[in-house]
């Protein structure tokens, strides 16, 4: 009877290994698997913000090449919209625009004058 009563304490025993071994296992799956998924979900985010970085970059530059010479025909899909070529022909805003833009050019050319005038003659 002492002898069937240690099989069973031996074979509990092992058991309890056993179920201990998988309840490891499967703890280091999951903290495997979370850390993977927070790994992935880095990325992405980093992609998505750099993504929104070219973006807002090639906004801006686009921006400042109307601001400096005008529409390229090219660009014209990604606007959406035409552009007037003359301030007659477009909105307001467009004609507010160019009116600001050729009086920050007159005034640009007058500092200019101005600072010519105040070099020493060499």
């Amino acid at each position: 009877m002492a002898e069937h009563h240690r099989r069973d304490l031996s074979t509990a025993s092992r058991d309890g290994e056993v179920r201990c071994s998988q309840g490891s296992a499967v703890l280091a799956g999951a903290v495997a698997g979370a850390v993977l998924g927070a790994a992935g979900l880095a990325w992405w985010l980093l992609s998505v913000a750099e993504r929104r970085r070219l973006a807002a970059r090639q906004e801006r530059s686009l921006r400042l090449s109307r601001l400096q010479g005008g529409a390229d025909p090219q660009d014209e899909p990604l606007r959406g919209r035409a552009v007037a070529e003359t301030p007659e022909a477009g909105t307001a805003d467009d004609r507010d625009l160019h009116n600001k833009v050729h009086e920050l050019n007159q005034a640009i050319e007058a500092v200019r004058r101005q600072l010519e005038q105040l070099q020493p003659q060499g």
